[in-house]
């Protein structure tokens, strides 16, 4: 299959995986201008899936359209980064994954508005607007939460030590990676890590929080070696249409 379509699910499935993790709060978050605008957070990643797996599916020239390719294939074909599905766990986990991951995916749909693919550029610029939102809510929460009482201030710190390593993964470059950044597809993985740390690292001193010093990294997510959360995940996702092939309503 081609890089291209690889890397369009992968960049679709981060979207979609982490949309339906975000749903799960829905109508249970801690308070309710805060259910609603995490909501709207997992729309517009919905959405964003929507646009990605939508391109990957024509770019394949199989005939899968985006809900074939959400809701038909099995875990082992998902291109997901680790990240995004890990568990909820309390809020403040959550809190910390997202802006672990908005921070990356404002950086990488910056490059992607660059791209020479006319079409992969135009569904990043309309997506960017969205994450530049996403990034500033996160990191207003990481602050507010980390100069919290002391009990928030430790379950954040914790959230992070427990994320950290699997965020070095989105910087690994592989044949995918390689081949779309040699064609001006997308911008090089590892070109990303800089700024993305740096970023990172102001919202985490003005949290109070320490970044943490670990550098080994968990990987695999890319290759599709996941960890069993992504299964229960797909359960709840696939659900409809694996019971009910085809069904409309």
């Amino acid at each position: 299959m081609s890089h291209k379509f690889q890397y369009l699910l992968r960049l679709g499935d981060n979207c979609l995986v982490l949309s339906q993790q975000l749903a799960a709060w829905c109508g249970h978050g801690p308070a309710l201008e805060e259910d609603l605008a995490l909501t709207n957070v997992a729309l517009d990643l919905l959405g964003q899936a929507r646009l990605w797996l939508s391109y990957a599916g024509e770019v394949e020239g199989r005939g899968r359209d985006e809900d074939a390719l959400a809701f038909g294939r099995d875990g082992l074909d998902f291109r997901n980064l680790l990240l995004v599905e890990q568990p909820n766990g309390h809020y403040g986990n959550t809190v910390a994954r997202q802006f672990l991951f908005d921070a990356w995916h404002r950086q990488l749909l910056a490059g992607l508005c660059e791209s020479s693919d006319p079409r992969i550029a135009e569904i990043a610029q309309k997506a960017v607007k969205e994450v530049r939102y996403h990034v500033e809510r996160s990191a207003g929460l990481m602050i507010a939460l980390g100069n919290g009482t002391a009990l928030s201030h430790a379950r954040m710190q914790d959230a992070v030590n427990m994320l950290w390593p699997y965020t070095n993964e989105w910087f690994d470059s592989d044949a995918i990676d390689a081949q779309c950044a040699s064609a001006g597809v997308a911008p090089a993985a590892s070109s990303l890590a800089a700024a993305w740390r740096a970023d990172v690292e102001t919202v985490l001193g003005r949290a109070g929080l320490t970044t943490p010093t670990y550098t080994g990294h968990q990987r695999g997510g890319k290759l599709g070696v996941h960890s069993e959360h992504l299964g229960r995940l797909l359960t709840a996702l696939q659900f409809m249409q694996r019971a009910y092939p085809g069904a409309q309503w």
